[in-house]
């Protein structure tokens, strides 16, 4: 037997979509969002605007980075504690909605620690708030996902935070919102989700359900994410987003692999963005996690699908839209690697690397991290 869940209540998709907070029934709002962007974008005025743009009821809080760190989110704490909101609208990235994921829960159950959590029973529901995740970029997904990555600033690492209340209630994919992602941006997240459609797929956990999920979204993805970072058209921008959802649902319910691992180890070290070591490291994992049989046999279904190589199709896809070869060359020094190469390896160990279709020890993941650093071949 296998409980599956895609999304929470409601997912509403398509251009002008986050209309639909207009029928949102609330006391008090509290939204969460990054830096400048959503501000810029106008996207924080629209969501006030739906909301009904009463200033007592709605409270913003910004500022989370890239990488959500844990003091980020006992500050956002801290000022949800004082608004008492019913509502909780997280706005942007996959970062805000993530720290926001935290920062509901914890509101709602104070007596959890964000330092222990990875370690604490986490609660099945939450009952005080209603939460709505408005995505601003197509990738990571977590609008309809039951994980929450934070940054552990103590120990150099991005760990990964499960359970069923962290999955956002109303998920909304309007597609005028990454309408305003910059070139690279679009292309490292939507690269984020792919990674995230392929290891789902070949994850020795995935069922019937999430295979299609991940397999069309990697169809999809591998036709539409160029056109999306080259034309920035309306039509283009909406399928990548519901792709990335498409992913985010599959990898949910069937866990990823270790090019996650890998990555939540240099990104936590080097603040990297997430997208960007995925879309470096996959090539390597893919070429890796070939040589096991079922695995095999599923990249053929791929490359039959999409009509190349399917390995070779993403090294490719990661050329065409400008992503480095390798960790080096996304600008981590050697000096920094060889003093920090012992973490790396113990922290790529971690996470999502313990449900790689392959099981990963210690001696082949120092090879796999040099290898992802100097863009070397495979050939262990």
């Amino acid at each position: 037997m296998k409980a599956l869940r895609f999304n929470g209540d409601v997912l509403v998709t398509g251009a002008n979509s986050m209309e639909y907070l207009k029928k949102i029934k609330y006391n008090k709002a509290f939204i969460v969002t990054g830096g400048q962007s959503m501000f810029k974008s106008g996207v924080i005025n629209k969501v006030k605007e739906y909301l009904g743009n009463d200033e007592e009821r709605i409270f913003v809080y910004s500022g989370i980075g890239k990488n959500p760190t844990t003091e980020e989110v006992k500050k956002g704490i801290e000022s949800i504690k004082k608004f008492e909101p019913d509502l909780v609208v997280a706005v942007g990235g996959g970062s805000p909605i993530d720290a926001a994921k935290i920062i509901a829960l914890i509101y709602e159950y104070p007596e959890l620690n964000v330092e222990t959590l990875t370690k604490s029973i986490l609660p099945e529901k939450r009952y005080k708030t209603k939460f709505v995740a408005i995505p601003s970029t197509s990738g990571t997904a977590s609008e309809v996902t039951n994980v929450s990555v934070l940054t552990y600033e103590d120990i150099n690492l991005k760990l990964g935070i499960k359970s069923p209340s962290l999955r956002p209630d109303i998920a909304i994919l309007d597609g005028n919102i990454p309408m305003t992602l910059p070139y690279n941006i679009a292309a490292e997240t939507g690269m984020d989700a792919l990674t995230h459609a392929i290891e789902a797929y070949i994850n020795k956990t995935s069922d019937d359900f999430t295979e299609v999920l991940a397999k069309g979204a990697i169809e999809g993805l591998i036709e539409w994410l160029p056109i999306s970072c080259n034309n920035k058209d309306i039509e283009s921008r909406q399928k990548v987003h519901n792709y990335q959802s498409m992913a985010g649902m599959a990898f949910s319910n069937s866990g990823l692999g270790m090019v996650h691992g890998i990555s939540h180890a240099f990104g936590g070290k080097y603040n990297l963005a997430h997208g960007l070591t995925n879309a470096i490291i996959l090539p390597y994992a893919m070429k890796y996690n070939s040589r096991d049989k079922e695995v095999f046999k599923k990249f053929e279904k791929l490359s039959t699908a999409v009509g190349f190589n399917i390995i070779e199709k993403v090294e490719s896809l990661n050329k065409e839209l400008g992503i480095a070869g390798c960790i080096k060359d996304a600008g981590i020094s050697e000096e920094d690697f060889n003093r920090d190469y012992d973490l790396l390896v113990e922290n790529s160990m971690c996470g999502s690397t313990v449900a790689n279709p392959i099981k990963i020890d210690i001696e082949v993941m120092k090879k796999l991290v040099k290898t992802v650093y100097n863009g070397t071949e495979i050939d262990y």
